[in-house]
């Protein structure tokens, strides 16, 4: 995207509801600006009535009005400042909701490819420079060109040749940002580049706390944060330099003018050009000019950062999803929930070898069926593929005769539960993370569902029961307590079609019994597709479907299997008859 585009997105989409509040601001600059201005006015009278007439009659008048001129000046600039905050608030937490808005709406297959770190990034980094790109810039442009405006004035009213010669700092100024801030946008892209490595790892040194005790990795991983910290360090401070630079430029022309402007103002003093108090009047309206001129010079390094880092943020936002309604989709209906795959291809990637190919299946409503393979042999993708968090290059898949791909996203996943292997809780209650999937769902319903996957076992034994806070990803349960509770979850939405990615992988001999009694429960009169790599838990399935890289090699129940499935039959022996 180019400027151009950057600026007219970001006016429309987060600046312009605003558009009140910045004008609000851009008044009280215009007072912060009269007041500046007034100050540096009121030293050619102070100066001539009270030192050189030594005029008594205001000696009271004219400090009063000094003292009201900085105090105008401080209320306008307070309230310039606290109205633009608010907006910058409002606009970061509208950006930010945006990108957590896209993230939750984008395609599973978009969001294994992201940078979780990156991301995170984003989210913060790069927010942070456009908000401060549409607030602190618009206020530093109304505020400081204003106060310019009016100081350059009061020079002019003093004398119009001394202020042609100061004029000549301020291009010098602005030639040296724009030169300075052509660097900015580099750096700051590598900078939030290194800002999302951090925070990826981060993550993980709390995913794998743990895992690094145990294998003593405790000055590996301190290296590793040294080598992250460093980095960013770095690039943080190259940018801080850049800005910084700033500061020998603008005390070297401030000093030259100063000089040049004494050289000057003496030889026009000679002659009769200037009076004293005409020249301290200039002169502090000079030196109050310093800051604006400073600020302004800046200016466009801040924008340089903020037009980079929305130049990151609004692809992330326009994302868009290949996994979308037809225009003729239709809400399904479930009246048997037979699944049946015809002909399906399908690829994580458009040039990778095809994870599944030419894969027929029949999934009978009403039944458990079961898939069998090694590791990679496409068993998760089958299941991924129902609820359509990836989409095949062809072929096609029908839930009682109706294409999914004809189907509305909505209606179908309605119809779909899923334990997945990895399972997943929120920092939450033990309530919530059950209520998760159906927020109407009452307290005996809830009760009724932890009940059947034994859940209210280890529930009852918690400080607050239900009412228990579990901590992240429930890091105060087992791993049978929290696979447990996603098998609760899943009972509680009663759909049609029910998924088990090893749901029981992370259950004791005892605790898996009772599960398999709970889902013959559950899974009555619904279809029900599991992945198993422990055989003992789908011996009882009514067909089996036996998968080896990406294909059907064999199906049939489990005394058909181990007759003419010598794959299967490996697997049952390696297991069972240990």
């Amino acid at each position: 995207m180019i400027k151009k585009e950057i600026y007219k997105r970001l006016y429309k989409d987060y600046s312009k509801k605003y558009l009140d509040k910045i004008i609000l601001s851009a008044f009280f600059s215009i007072l912060v600006a009269g007041s500046t201005s007034s100050i540096a006015w009121l030293l050619d009278p102070a100066i001539k009535k009270l030192f050189i007439e030594k005029d008594q009659t205001l000696i009271i008048f004219i400090p009063l009005m000094i003292i009201l001129a900085f105090t105008i000046k401080g209320l306008s600039l307070y309230f310039a400042k606290a109205t633009m905050i608010g907006v910058g608030e409002e606009i970061k937490k509208k950006l930010q909701y945006d990108m957590i808005d896209t993230l939750i709406g984008t395609d599973t297959q978009i969001i294994d490819k992201k940078h979780s770190g990156k991301f995170i990034s984003n989210l913060t980094y790069d927010v942070t420079h456009i908000t401060n790109l549409l607030s602190n810039a618009i206020l530093t442009l109304f505020k400081d060109s204003l106060t310019l405006i009016g100081l350059l004035t009061v020079m002019f009213l003093q004398n119009w040749k001394l202020a042609l010669i100061s004029i000549i700092m301020i291009p010098l100024a602005s030639i040296s940002a724009k030169t300075l801030g052509k660097r900015i946008n580099k750096v700051a892209t590598e900078a939030q580049e290194k800002s999302g490595f951090l925070t990826t790892y981060l993550v993980e040194l709390f995913k794998n706390h743990k895992l690094i005790k145990i294998f003593q990795k405790e000055k590996y991983e301190r290296d590793r944060a040294d080598q992250h910290l460093t980095q960013l360090k770095e690039k943080n401070q190259k940018i801080q330099t850049v800005f910084v630079r700033m500061s020998p430029i603008m005390e070297t022309l401030t000093g030259i003018m100063i000089a040049v402007l004494i050289f000057y103002s003496g030889k026009l003093m000679a002659k009769g050009e200037v009076d004293i108090n005409n020249f301290f009047s200039f002169l502090a309206a000079m030196m109050l000019a310093y800051q604006p001129v400073r600020a302004l010079s800046t200016l466009n390094m801040v924008l340089n950062q903020g037009i980079s880092a929305a130049s990151r943020i609004l692809p992330i936002i326009d994302q868009k999803n290949n996994i979308n309604d037809s225009v003729s989709a239709n809400i399904l209906k479930i009246k048997k929930a037979n699944i049946n795959f015809k002909n399906l291809n399908f690829s994580y990637e458009i040039d990778e070898s095809e994870t599944l190919r030419s894969l027929n299946l029949e999934f009978e409503g009403g039944k458990m069926t079961s898939l069998v393979g090694h590791s990679g042999s496409g068993k998760s993708t089958i299941l991924n593929l129902i609820p359509r968090f990836y989409d095949a290059q062809s072929g096609d898949i029908t839930i009682d005769n109706q294409s999914i791909y004809q189907s509305t996203i909505k209606s179908l996943r309605e119809e779909v539960s899923m334990v997945s292997q990895e399972t997943t809780l929120f920092d939450d209650t033990v309530k919530n993370n059950i209520k998760y999937a159906n927020e109407n769902a009452t307290d005996e319903e809830i009760n009724k569902v932890a009940k059947l996957s034994h859940c209210d076992e280890f529930i009852n034994n918690l400080p607050n029961k239900f009412e228990t806070l579990i901590g992240e990803n429930g890091v105060r349960l087992s791993g049978g307590e929290k696979q447990r509770l996603s098998i609760a979850r899943a009972m509680l939405k009663k759909s049609s079609i029910i998924l088990l990615d090893e749901a029981t992988s992370s259950l004791d001999s005892e605790t898996e019994s009772k599960i398999q009694e709970a889902l013959k429960i559950l899974t009555k009169d619904k279809t029900t597709i599991v992945i198993a790599h422990r055989l003992s838990t789908i011996l009882n399935s009514n067909n089996i479907y036996v998968i080896d890289s990406g294909k059907v090699v064999a199906n049939g129940n489990h005394e058909d299997l181990i007759v003419k499935s010598e794959l299967y039959k490996n697997f049952y022996e390696k297991q069972i008859q240990k």
